[in-house]
């Protein structure tokens, strides 16, 4: 329930026009953090600094960004869309055996981030781990999900992510 209610509050400026119900692969990256990459990645304009996060391949229905997705679930072969479930359990780092999804809140400081990896494109890893299909994710480091603009330290971040992971994915509100 509390994952429905977060679905309800996350989208703020995404019209319901953009969000769009996918079923197939997805990529779940709820309880993962992202490492810098040195690059960057651009945002309906906006110029962040891009993270990768390694997130476990899920099949199923998922909740989608169609405005970042050209409005398709398809990825293209060999890639995965990284979206959002309401699914209350998955598989996790470091073993990625199947666990609770447990949500925290934390507070976005001067030298901490957050990642945003809903609806951005991620790499199907070839190898299975622990018999989990994984995938390479890329996605903007303190990127808004509800706005796609930048957030500042001060804000309020919700993940599913255990504390001390780097850049934890998850979202403002």
């Amino acid at each position: 329930m509390k994952r429905l209610l977060l679905l309800m509050l996350l989208p703020v400026s995404v019209s319901a026009a953009d969000l769009m119900i996918c079923n197939g692969e997805y990529a779940l990256c709820a309880a993962s953090g992202s490492t810098p990459t040195g690059k960057k990645i651009m945002v309906k304009g906006k110029v962040f600094q891009e993270g990768m996060a390694v997130c476990p391949v899920l099949t199923g229905r998922s909740v989608a960004n169609g405005a970042l997705m050209n409005n398709s679930c398809d990825a293209p072969a060999g890639k995965v869309w990284s979206l959002f479930s309401t699914v209350s359990e998955a598989p996790q780092a470091p073993s990625w055996a199947v666990a609770p999804l447990v949500s925290r809140l934390f507070i976005l400081g001067k030298d901490s981030g957050m990642s945003n990896q809903w609806s951005f494109l991620c790499d199907k890893q070839a190898k299975k781990t622990n018999g989990v299909t994984l995938a390479s994710c890329y996605g903007p480091i303190n990127e808004s999900p509800a706005t796609n603009g930048h957030i500042k330290p001060g804000a309020k971040i919700i993940t599913d992510a255990p504390v001390g992971v780097l850049n934890p994915v998850g979202g403002n509100f």
